[in-house]
């Protein structure tokens, strides 16, 4: 192994860890060393060196990154544990920990062991986000006024939603928002800046499950742009593969409009204008939604190689959760809470 290589060891060999086990192969000079998993064969299949005990596979190969790659419960309890092996880098999957409180505490704890604690968020690092980030930033559809995302998975409907891929969703007293709304709230930030005051109204459709699985967000920016989030785990969208982009987003600005496709195509219409142009073509993609698991990992790893500027140190991404909670309290409340 190159002395300049930096060493992965990752916890959870569930479902979506895949991706990550995938892409930590794809990037340069980075070697997946380790893995464990509350079920031995599972982790077998990921690497040669697993196991079913973090603190063992900590102590047996003190890797320069844990990625932490289970559901909340787990986070706590594993980052704690990697603070105390010490641990230098520590990634962890979102939801980030069991509540606002619990996150604040982490993040406190890892501040003060001088680790760097990271939520893997990997929905803003989508590649056609980042292309319509540089097209507003270059003022190509102008001031932009509006923005809205329609989440469409489509799989939310009867008795077996979410079963086979991951059934624990069944049983989240709190689920649109929490465990995939978020996201939005990230990339909405990653795109316009700070939030100034937030109206949700959310509803639960399927009755099997315990959380709610539609509703709306009203997001006003500090910049002046609104922003509707329009979620429904129920209805799909037109594209192959409704998890790609999990929706269609249109953003309106006073000199045109860009459009994210179902197929990952971003399209560029100019005010005044019927035709549009594609300023991304839709790609066969590998990994997980345009790759993005891979481009977030590498943007980890360009930070810990040249100091770069880091997005989702744990630290920031407390304000996504503090506007998370308050979601929640103005869907309760039914009325538009300020920031």
């Amino acid at each position: 192994m190159a002395a300049d290589t930096l060493t992965v060891a990752c916890m959870g060999a569930g479902y979506f860890s895949q991706f990550h086990h995938e892409a930590w192969r794809r990037i340069e000079s980075v070697s997946l060393i380790a893995c464990c998993d509350a079920q031995l064969a599972r982790a077998e299949q990921v690497c040669e060196s697993a196991y079913t005990d973090l603190n063992t596979m900590l102590a047996d190969v003190s890797p320069d990154i844990l990625d932490i790659v289970t559901p909340p419960a787990t986070h706590a309890a594993a980052i704690r544990c990697a603070l105390a092996a010490g641990v230098s880098t520590i990634i962890c999957q979102k939801p980030f920990c069991l509540s606002l409180a619990e996150a604040r505490e982490i993040v406190a704890e890892a501040k003060a062991s001088d680790a760097c604690l990271i939520v893997h968020e990997n929905f803003r690092f989508q590649p056609w986000f980042r292309v319509v980030a540089a097209a507003m930033e270059a003022g190509e559809i102008g001031t932009v006024q509006q923005a809205t995302f329609r989440l469409r998975t489509g799989d939310g409907q009867g008795p077996e939603a979410y079963l086979e891929r991951q059934p624990y969703f069944q049983t989240m007293q709190r689920l649109l928002i929490h465990e995939t709304g978020v996201h939005y709230i990230d990339t909405f930030q990653y795109l316009f800046g700070r939030v100034k005051s937030v109206y949700a109204d959310l509803r639960r459709l399927n009755p099997v499950i315990a959380g709610e699985d539609a509703g709306f967000i009203l997001f006003d920016m500090e910049d002046g742009v609104r922003a509707l989030f329009d979620g429904n785990r129920h209805l799909d969208h037109s594209s192959d593969n409704p998890r790609l982009t999990f929706g269609e987003v249109l953003f309106e600005g006073t000199r045109g409009t860009l459009s994210i496709k179902g197929d990952g195509q971003v399209r560029k219409r100019s005010h005044g204008y019927v035709d549009d142009q594609v300023i991304l073509p839709a790609q066969d993609w590998p990994g997980f939604a345009g790759d993005s698991v891979q481009a977030f990992q590498q943007h980890v790893v360009n930070h810990l190689r040249t100091g770069s500027r880091l997005e989702t140190g744990a630290e920031v991404y407390l304000l996504t959760l503090q506007l998370e909670e308050l979601v929640y309290q103005s869907a309760a409340q039914g009325r538009k809470l300020q920031v």
